[in-house]
């Protein structure tokens, strides 16, 4: 069955979406980065929280289940679509596009991407178990798969080489940013790899925006705008998934275009 909006899920219902069947948490106050189900595994019931990438990358199948079968996330499709809204506006032809995939995860974003017409995209990622999930599921997608911590001081001389030399004109960041997941330091390095005048398409959870949220990365892209790095294309409000108790979560995508680098070592005015 595929749950309703307002269903409630608890231990007394096991939905089967795909390959495994899965039961939530009853209702209560977890917030999303806390969330978590059990998935019953080979006659088993495990219990997967949703932020412990490298454990859910393991089992071929179960991303897909918890988050696009059974939660319905659409933010890979919702993302892309906005961006090939913003190409076709610019007279852009996504086969122009040289694309850093960061938080690549199991290569979902940039298969999107890749639907699009790109046909130029490099993934990155910090969980060795994402690359190890990409190359079993999607190996069509990237032309290379980089695992790889940007939020480093320094990185090393041939990675730094390669994505230097590659020639980006586009970066996609789905489900990646706000939680801690990719820090502020990684986007800012992963923004300097982007020529200028090239597209960032990201999104973020929707309250991570409001000035009230506290969040790091809202501060840092209004400073962008407000100081000239980055210039808006379009913005879009949409549910990005079901939360484990049915409620949806809203996200915000965006495309952006690159003005120039940052500078080495900037720090938001809240930093």
């Amino acid at each position: 069955m595929v749950p309703s909006r307002a269903q409630i899920y608890n231990f007394d219902e096991v939905i089967s979406n795909g390959l495994f069947p899965i039961r939530f948490p009853r209702a209560g106050q977890l917030t999303q980065d806390e969330e978590w189900c059990e998935v019953r595994i080979q006659g088993k019931w495990n219990r997967i929280r949703f932020h412990d990438y490298n454990e859910v990358y393991k089992i071929p199948g179960l991303y897909e289940t918890i988050f696009y079968r059974t939660l319905r996330c659409n933010s890979p499709t919702k993302v892309c679509q906005l961006l090939s809204e913003s190409l076709a506006e610019l007279m852009i032809n996504p086969d122009r596009l040289r694309a850093l995939d960061l938080g690549a995860g199991n290569g979902m974003s940039g298969e999107a991407l890749q639907n699009l017409g790109a046909r130029k995209i490099i993934g990155i990622d910090i969980v060795p178990e994402a690359k190890e999930a990409c190359l079993r599921d999607r190996p069509w997608v990237y032309d290379e798969y980089l695992v790889c911590d940007l939020a480093k001081a320094q990185i090393d001389k041939e990675t730094d080489q390669f994505l230097s030399g590659y020639g980006f004109n586009t970066l996609l960041i789905v489900a990646a940013l706000g939680f801690g997941d990719i820090p502020a330091e990684a986007f800012i390095t992963a923004y300097n790899y982007i020529q200028s005048g090239g597209l960032l398409a990201f999104n973020i959870k929707e309250d991570f925006l409001k000035d009230s949220s506290g969040s790091t990365f809202s501060s840092l892209i209004q400073q962008m705008v407000q100081e000239d790095y980055l210039q808006l294309e379009s913005y879009r409000r949409y549910q990005h998934r079901l939360s484990v108790t049915g409620t949806p979560l809203y996200y915000v995508a965006i495309v952006a275009q690159k003005l120039k680098d940052l500078p080495r070592g900037f720090k938001t005015k809240n930093s």
